[in-house]
């Protein structure tokens, strides 16, 4: 969704998928022209999949599907996410207020959530860069930006790094949809 991606680094993403029920939806979909495989440029030089236009359209859909498995009664946001998942699920779970970059490095992976004027973006980058940015696994990632526990605190605990203007990156978390504030005088 966020670029071409190698047959290692889709499967990494989705854990307990074995490898031929993988090349095989892979292949259907590439049949079906949602994505195509290519070759990544120098030095890479491997084969990769990425969305075609036709893929790339399903972005909304992908995103309202999010939305309405996060209000499941049986969601459990602890379980394992990949780097691209999850920020496809803050794209969804966004509440866009105000202009702000924020970066993200995960797994080795890195990314740029922008807004500004003509909305909401992300895109993969080389390195976690903006007024703000985040740095862990992605599951610790995914429970700073949903959980309760201030990110004063998560920072202070290394869970994620963070760099930026606390109160800036508090303000920022404070978008998505799943936080739930903690009442005054109640522990994490």
């Amino acid at each position: 969704m966020l670029g071409p991606k190698r047959f290692g680094a889709i499967r990494a993403g989705l854990p307990g998928v074995a490898s031929n029920i993988l090349t095989r939806r892979l292949e259907d979909l590439e049949r079906a022209g949602i994505l195509r495989r290519r070759s990544l440029p120098a030095p890479a030089s491997a084969p990769a999949y990425e969305l075609t236009e036709s893929g790339l359209g399903l972005r909304p859909v992908l995103r309202e599907l999010c939305r309405w498995g996060a209000a499941m009664p049986g969601h459990d946001p602890r379980l394992p996410i990949s780097p691209t998942a999850l920020m496809l699920s803050m794209e969804a779970m966004i509440r866009p207020a105000g202009r702000f970059t924020a970066g993200f490095e995960m797994e080795g992976e890195a990314f740029a959530l922008t807004a500004d004027a003509q909305g909401l973006h992300i895109r993969r980058t080389d390195a976690a860069a903006g007024e703000m940015s985040f740095t862990g696994h992605p599951n610790d990632m995914a429970a700073t930006i949903y959980g309760p526990v201030p990110l004063a605190d998560v920072a202070a605990s290394g869970q994620v790094r963070f760099t930026g203007d606390l109160s800036r990156g508090q303000g920022f978390v404070d978008l998505f949809r799943l936080r739930r504030p903690i009442p005054a005088g109640e522990d994490a």
